[in-house]
C-alpha cells in the first residue's frame, strides 16, 4: 500500500507540543480533557511537556476527543517516533474506488441541481453535468485545473459578478474559509482566505456585512441570469467514518434550488 507524503507531515515539532496546540485549539484544560478521555491530567501534563512519549494508542485516543483531522494525527505519531497510522492516497487510487464511484454516483443523482465534490481546500475534484448554469461567464483562466471553487465565487472574474447578493454570500464563504483555517490548522487555507480577502471591496466578506432578514431560513446564492434571477442554497455532506486522509478530506456540496423558478429553469436546462 502507498502512502503519500506531505509537507504538512515534516514540520519539526514535538508530539506533545502539537498536542498541546490542539487542546487548546479545542479550548480545553488539561482538567477537562483528562475528564473526557479517563487520562489522568498528570500524565497528560507530561506528554506535553515532553516528559512522556505518548503511544500510539494515546494519540489516537486523544485525536477522537479533539478531533484531530487524521493528516494531523499522522503528524503527531511522526513526532513521536511512531510510523503514520492513516495512509493518504491519491484520489484515483484503486484502494479508494469504491468510496469515489459512491460519491460521483451522488452527484449524478442530484441532477438537475449542481452538485460537486471538494477537497480540503476547496479545491474542485469532480462535478455533475448540471453545473453549468454556475459557471457562465467566469473568465477561462479559473476554469483551469485546478479549479478551486472559493477562488471562482469570489473572484471579479469568476461568479461574483453575477452575485446579486455578494456581501452576503461573501461573508459566509469567508467565514467558512476562516473557521476551517482555524479548526485545521492548515497554513494553506490561512493563506487562501488571505487571497480572497484581496478579491473583496471593501465593507464585503465579513459579518458585519450581513443584512439577511430574521426570517431568512437559509442564506441563498443569487445569481444573476438572462433567464431571471437564481438562487441557490447548499447542502455540505462528509464521510464521518474515514481512515484514510484523502478520504476524509472529500466534500460534497450540491446546490439546490431555493425557489420555483430556480427549480423549473434547472428542469428545463437537464431536459434540453
Amino acid at each position: 500500500m502507498d502512502v503519500m507524503t506531505d509537507s504538512v507531515m515534516t514540520i519539526p515539532s514535538g508530539a506533545g507540543h502539537l498536542l498541546r496546540d490542539w487542546r487548546e485549539r479545542r479550548g480545553l484544560s488539561q482538567l477537562e480533557l483528562s475528564n473526557r478521555t479517563g487520562i489522568s491530567s498528570r500524565h497528560v501534563s507530561f506528554v506535553e511537556t515532553g516528559r512522556s512519549t505518548p503511544s500510539p494508542e494515546l494519540i489516537h485516543r486523544l485525536g477522537e476527543e479533539l478531533d484531530i483531522p487524521l493528516r494531523h494525527r499522522n503528524q503527531i505519531l511522526t513526532a513521536a517516533g511512531h510510523a503514520p497510522r492513516y495512509p493518504q492516497r491519491a484520489v484515483d487510487a484503486p484502494e479508494l474506488a469504491v468510496v469515489r464511484r459512491e460519491l460521483s454516483a451522488m452527484i449524478a443523482a442530484m441532477a438537475p441541481n449542481p452538485a460537486v465534490i471538494i477537497d480540503r481546500h476547496w479545491n474542485l475534484v469532480e462535478a455533475n453535468a448540471c453545473i453549468g448554469p454556475l459557471l457562465d461567464g467566469c473568465a477561462a483562466h479559473l476554469l483551469q485545473p485546478p479549479v478551486n471553487v472559493l477562488r471562482l465565487g469570489l473572484h471579479p472574474d469568476g461568479i461574483a459578478r453575477r452575485v446579486t447578493n455578494f456581501a452576503e454570500w461573501s461573508a459566509h464563504l469567508m467565514g467558512q474559509v476562516r473557521r476551517r483555517a482555524a479548526h485545521t490548522g492548515d497554513a494553506e487555507l490561512v493563506a487562501l482566505a488571505a487571497e480572497l480577502e484581496g478579491y473583496l471591496p471593501d465593507g464585503t466578506g465579513h459579518h458585519d456585512s450581513v443584512t439577511v432578514g430574521t426570517d431568512a431560513v437559509v442564506l441563498p446564492l443569487r445569481l444573476d441570469h438572462p433567464d431571471g434571477e437564481l438562487a441557490f442554497f447548499s447542502v455540505d455532506a462528509a464521510l464521518t467514518s474515514a481512515r484514510d486522509v484523502t478520504v476524509e478530506e472529500l466534500t460534497v456540496e450540491i446546490f439546490s434550488p431555493a425557489d420555483a423558478a430556480t427549480a423549473e429553469f434547472l428542469r428545463r436546462v437537464a431536459s434540453a
